[in-house]
């Protein structure tokens, strides 16, 4: 399978991209970034990106792909309505747009949260603006369009984005709450494992993804 990644050069989307490159069934990975990464891969291609809201300059590398993990994103902290949405839903909905008109074959996976707001009608602005965003998500021809909410993932060792607070909530946080918390290898294999046989769901929970992930397929 061929792979388009964005956010690799963040905490999550690192740790997506490095367990992607480790995946048996994976061949091929492309990581769209605004900055070059000093990470090399014999799967791994980088193709730099300065407006993910116009592809058109880009449009013949990014066709005949079979996933996009959408990784992209920033925190909603000290930002106003307008500046998050403006990132968070327009951003990420003129990229998909036009990746959908390139493959639309192709399975699209959008980083979402924990709590995001299906109702996009909610109190809390980050919320409600990811709920806007994965509804919107689902009316793009895709051949399917699936949202992601992990909770707390463990870092790995090998990532250099991790924030303090992340390596130091990892010293309890997976042993206190072992529910709420993911692996990159569980987030990432059942991720495969949606690409490759689907899903009823269009919204996948940390339970979701827990179930899901231990799937084993022929081909693995």
């Amino acid at each position: 399978m061929k792979i388009i990644i964005t956010g690799a050069t963040g905490m999550i989307g690192e740790g997506v991209l490095l367990t992607t490159l480790n995946h048996p069934d994976i061949t091929e990975v492309l990581m769209l970034n605004r900055r070059t990464s000093p990470l090399r891969h014999p799967k791994l291609s980088e193709l730099i990106v300065k407006d993910f809201t116009d592809l058109h300059a880009h449009r013949s590398q990014l066709t005949d792909y079979d996933g996009c993990f959408y990784c992209a994103g920033i925190s909603s902290f000290g930002m106003n309505e307008d500046k998050y949405g403006h990132i968070t839903f327009y951003t990420t909905m003129m990229f998909a747009k036009a990746l959908a008109d390139l493959n639309p074959d192709l399975v699209f996976f959008y980083l979402s949260g924990v709590c995001a707001d299906s109702s996009a009608k909610g109190k809390i602005m980050w919320a409600r603006i990811k709920g806007k965003t994965e509804n919107a998500l689902i009316g793009l021809p895709f051949k399917n369009v699936y949202s992601f909410r992990p909770g707390f993932i463990i870092p790995l060792k090998e990532q250099k984005n991790v924030r303090l607070i992340y390596k130091i909530l990892n010293l309890i946080y997976p042993y206190i709450f072992p529910n709420q918390t993911l692996s990159y290898e569980e987030m990432v294999t059942a991720l495969v494992n949606v690409l490759e046989i689907g899903c009823l769901k269009n919204i996948l929970e940390i339970k979701d993804l827990k179930l899901i992930s231990k799937l084993h397929l022929s081909n693995q």
